[in-house]
Formats: structure tokens, sequence, C-alpha cells
């Protein structure tokens, strides 16, 4: 396939075609290299979604540092175990101002450090939000209570918000760990996980009870989703925007997971 010349009239373009709209809170999942040579980056990226939801709206997107958990997760798993005592002991502790993002993409690494953006204060799992509810939506990240009731994936529930897709397929959709969290099945169980976080300005390894969850039926829960529910796409250069209703996804994630998970 040729590569696509995008520009930021495309992008708005694309953003309304799919019903983005001034006032809703949308989290966002993007990967830019599927779309092309998109001129401006992803600067022109988060301009667009800004403008397309105005003043009144929010834009969110995962800004994970998932690096800073325990290696015995899987997450250095390019370095010798021998090491693994000496990361435990010398990872920078969480800082939402500086920490770096993990494999998130390069709109969601610009957008952290967007003027005005906030980021929420989980160690391995943040979300960065800017606009009229970015602040609700980031406060309180608990440790432990990463994709539940009250974390900013639940708050975006409760405002009855999107989930858009720009690139990217289900297995990068974060919303359904709300179903995760909500679901009963019998594999269902709790995991310690640990990461290097500031107590009183001092760096401290904490460990921490949460959920365990691996994604790895995303795809195929969102492949039935979209055979039973409506979603609204649109092409943008050389990938496709997808845009639902966030409710609508975790309900049915619900229902799936404990019809098939075991």
């Amino acid at each position: 396939m040729e590569r696509a010349l995008v520009l930021k009239k495309d992008i708005l373009e694309a953003l309304k075609k799919v019903g983005v709209m001034q006032g809703q809170s949308i989290m966002v999942h993007t990967s830019l290299s599927k779309l092309g040579f998109v001129c401006g980056g992803p600067q022109i990226v988060i301009e667009a979604l800004l403008e397309s939801v105005g003043e009144n709206g929010t834009i969110m997107m995962p800004t994970q540092s998932w690096k800073n958990l325990d290696p015995t997760a899987g997450v250095h798993w390019e370095e010798p175990e021998e090491w693994w005592q000496a990361i435990r002991d010398n990872w920078p502790a969480y800082d939402k101002d500086i920490t770096p993002t993990n494999t998130m993409g390069a709109v969601a690494e610009m957008f952290r450090k967007w003027p005005g953006t906030i980021r929420s204060n989980h160690p391995a799992r943040s979300v960065a939000a800017y606009g009229k509810n970015a602040k609700y939506l980031t406060e309180n990240h608990d440790l432990s209570n990463i994709f539940g009731e009250g974390s900013p994936i639940g708050k975006l529930y409760e405002l009855d918000g999107y989930v858009l897709l720009i690139g990217v397929g289900y297995d990068k959709n974060t919303s359904l760990h709300l179903a995760d969290v909500r679901a009963k099945y019998p594999s269902k169980h709790m995991c310690e996980e640990s990461s290097a976080i500031l107590i009183d300005g001092k760096r401290v390894w904490k460990t921490y009870q949460t959920l365990y969850v691996d994604g790895e039926d995303f795809e195929e829960i969102g492949n039935e989703f979209e055979k039973q529910n409506a979603v609204t796409k649109s092409s943008l250069g050389n990938g496709q925007l997808v845009l639902m209703k966030q409710r609508d996804l975790v309900d049915f994630a619900v229902d799936w997971i404990e019809k098939n998970r075991k």
C-alpha cells in the first residue's frame, strides 16, 4: 500500500465523520505510524482532537509506564534474572511530570506533556486528560484500583463517555479492563504488583494487590461487539478511526466474558 499523506484538515474531517463532537469525553488510543505520513506528527493529532471536542469536552489517553513493575511480571524480559534485584532497588520512582510512557505511542507521549494536561498518579497504569473533566477523571487513581469503579475508566463510564481507536485494535482498548473488574468468571483472581513510588519525598518499592488482567481475548471481544452494536468508522490515511460508546462496549464485554472465559 502506498504511504498516505495526512494533513490536519484530514484529521478534523475524519473525526467529524466518525462522530466526534463538541462536549464529548473520549478515551483515545492511537498509532501514528498506521496512518501514513502525518504532516506535523503527534502535535496535529492532539490539536485536532482538542478542537473537535471543544472547551466543554475532554480527551483522555493511556500514559502507562509499566516498566515500573516487578521484573517477575515479565516487563523486563530482555534483562537477565540476576539483574532483577538491582532493578527493584534502583528503578526511578514514578513522577507524573517526568516519567515517560512505555509503548503508548508518540501521540500519548506528547499528550502527557501538553500544556494543561493532568496526569494521574498511578506509577505503572497512569492516564492523562485535558479538558472539562480532566481533574475528575485523573484524581485519586488508587494503586490497587487500576481499572475498576472510581478509576479513570470507571469514571468515564459514569460520564457516559466514548472510546476512539485511531489506527489500533481492541487489544489496545483499555476500557475493556473495566469489564474484567465487573465480570464474574472462574479464573478471575488477584495478584501482587510492585512499583517504585515517592512517599514523603523518598523512593519506596511498594507492593500492592490488584486484579490480574492480560487482555488476550480483547480482539475477539471487539469483533463480536461490532457484530451486535453500533460503532462508527472513518478512514484516515492508511488507517481507520473507530468510535463507540464506552458503556455499550463495557456492558457487552461483561456479558461476553461471563459466558466465554473459564
